[in-house]
């Protein structure tokens, strides 16, 4: 039978490779003991919150639903804006569809649901310039009487946007929006351990003390839909959206197309103009050309990043083209697409050294110089995310090793009882039992 409550909850940058930690933990162990996991899930083509948020609702690659990136392809803007709004998805949602049959939807910091129809909605949305602000922006994206309920209630949790404090104020709305409303859907976003694994690495202390918190927040889901009398008739679904790996150096195309005559810049480092121009998923670029047609330019940029690819102690894995970008579900809108190596990731700014080692001065306080990060291929090794599900309507003791983040959304509809239609993905039936 289908569930009549789905939660589902994303750690983000949770990874396969944490697995054996998360058995250790007393809830997630629960969730594995009694439920049913998936490990080596295969994510999205680049490996970022956003495409593979969009991708986990609509079942669809990237190329299909439209968010392939975090943030908009406005080249002239230092600081852009990110993908934070649902018109900017190209197809319906898990939610939309949950909403056409009369379920009642939660979402809380869950990424593309800017001004959507969710009934409970705390967006996650951030304000990238010095006149915006931040509880306006936020207001306006999702819905204002909730979230100026929550922020009422346990907004002196929140400290910017610096964990854990983010995740806490997140976590007691997650658990009052339980209590309170009890939607059919509820959809959590999680972002301690991302955040931990950016500003420290990937096996860091602080990183590892996150996983130990998410495990305590996974325990209080179970106990308030204990006390809320819908725990029996619930379905809880604990899933990463990528993986992450440690970085040490910088790379700036826009940097090397500059010092190629490809683009200008004014002396705040602003693209004025540019032939071709650089696009970082962080570990991965896309790179397009203000004329797709020049084939000239498109020559003289294929050279300098094979060039590159070629110089000693590369800093590229491999450089695609726009139809085998678009053949792995990124953007076929690019020109290329290049894949950093190991250690290596890209930045947008186009002064400054082609390649630079990361000052662990710099760490966190500047928000694109990372000790951990992702965005890279996700066939890399040791690269994989997770899925796990328990309760209504999933098998107990199912293990798999390797699937795919285009299923985790027919999967999740067929749980909740609507269909998704004709999308990328399909059903893992193996764990269900509907």
């Amino acid at each position: 039978m289908k569930s009549k409550y789905l939660i589902v909850i994303s750690f983000d940058a949770v990874s396969s490779e944490d697995i054996d930690k998360l058995k250790e933990l007393n809830n997630f162990k629960y969730l594995i003991d009694n439920g049913s996991l998936i490990t080596n899930v295969e994510s999205v083509y680049p490996t970022l919150t956003y495409p593979a948020h969009a991708t986990i609702m609509t079942g669809m690659y990237p190329k299909n639903h439209g968010i392939i990136n975090n943030t908009l392809n406005n080249f002239s803007d230092i600081n852009p804006n990110w993908y934070w709004y649902r018109k900017y998805i190209k197809t319906k949602t898990l939610y939309d569809f949950a909403s056409e049959k009369g379920l009642t939807t939660a979402a809380l910091l869950w990424p593309v649901t800017g001004r959507s129809n969710i009934n409970y909605n705390l967006t996650e949305i951030f304000a990238p310039k010095h006149w915006q602000n931040q509880i306006v922006m936020s207001a306006l994206s999702g819905s204002i009487k909730y979230q100026l309920d929550l922020n009422k209630r346990f907004g002196h949790l929140r400290n910017g946007l610096s964990q854990p404090a983010l995740d806490n104020f997140v976590h007691e709305s997650v658990k009052y929006t339980i209590n309170k409303y009890k939607p059919n859907l509820l959809l959590i976003h999680y972002t301690d351990v991302d955040t931990n694994r950016h500003y420290h690495g990937y096996d860091s202390k602080e990183a590892n003390d996150a996983l130990l918190r998410h495990d305590a927040r996974l325990g209080d889901i179970i106990n308030v839909l204990k006390e809320a009398n819908i725990f029996e008739e619930s379905t809880i679904v604990a899933l990463g959206d990528h993986s992450a790996l440690d970085g040490d150096y910088m790379i700036r195309l826009n940097s090397l197309f500059r010092e190629n005559e490809l683009l200008k810049v004014n002396e705040k480092g602003k693209i004025t103009s540019y032939k071709a121009v650089a696009k970082t998923c962080d570990g991965s670029s896309y790179v397009y050309l203000k004329d797709k047609n020049d084939i000239e330019t498109y020559k003289k940029v294929r050279k300098i990043l094979e060039n590159l690819k070629n110089s000693k102690e590369s800093p590229i894995d491999f450089i695609l083209t726009s139809k085998e970008a678009e053949n792995e579900g990124a953007d076929p809108n690019c020109s290329f697409m290049v894949e950093g190596n190991i250690n290596y990731y890209f930045i947008d700014e186009a002064l400054g050294k082609v390649i630079e080692k990361v000052n662990e001065n710099e760490v966190g306080n500047i928000s694109h110089r990372t000790k951990a990060t992702h965005g890279y291929y996700p066939k890399k090794p040791n690269y994989n995310t997770f899925f796990m599900a328990f309760g209504k309507g999933i098998k107990k003791g199912v293990k798999i090793d390797g699937g795919k983040l285009i299923n985790h959304g027919p999967t999740l509809a067929k749980i909740l009882g609507v269909d998704l239609g004709n999308v990328d993905g399909k059903a893992e039936d193996r764990i269900l039992d509907i």
